[in-house]
């Protein structure tokens, strides 16, 4: 795997991944794009949704939606590491099984997701979930 990172103006950065994919982030108060840390953030979501909504479809549960709401503690000095993440996993469907939801999350936590699982050496990561029922119409 190989990309580049290049320098835009100000604190605006344009990383290219080998696959020719194209993401802008910000360094500094511009404001421009999410900060270096906030994108491994997301890629921990990112990378765990992936694996809970693969898993779900697998077992053939009725989703709509599946959101995973990330929150993250820094340690105060520098170099400011991730000390602490927990992602969340809100599920909306028709009878999605509490248990398959638990089930996918810890999958996903203790065997697929790459990125969790590299961080995992380092930071506190925990997880939760919760289903939430769509009503019939």
């Amino acid at each position: 795997m190989q990309a580049n990172v290049k320098w835009v103006e100000g604190n605006t950065y344009i990383g290219r991944s080998n696959s020719n994919h194209n993401v802008v982030f910000d360094a500094g108060s511009d404001g421009a794009a999410p900060s270096p840390m906030e994108m491994v953030l997301m890629s921990v979501g990112g990378c765990s949704s992936v694996d809970v909504v693969s898993i779900l479809k697998k077992t053939k549960q009725e989703f709509s939606s599946v959101d995973v709401q990330l929150t993250a503690e820094r340690a105060e000095t520098a170099p400011r590491v991730f000390t602490k993440i927990n992602l969340h996993f809100v599920v909306t469907g028709k009878n999605v099984s509490e248990k398959h939801l638990e089930r996918a999350v810890s999958l996903s936590a203790e065997k697929y997701c790459s990125v969790a699982l590299m961080l995992d050496k380092t930071v506190e990561i925990t997880h939760s979930h919760e289903v939430v029922q769509e009503q019939a119409k």
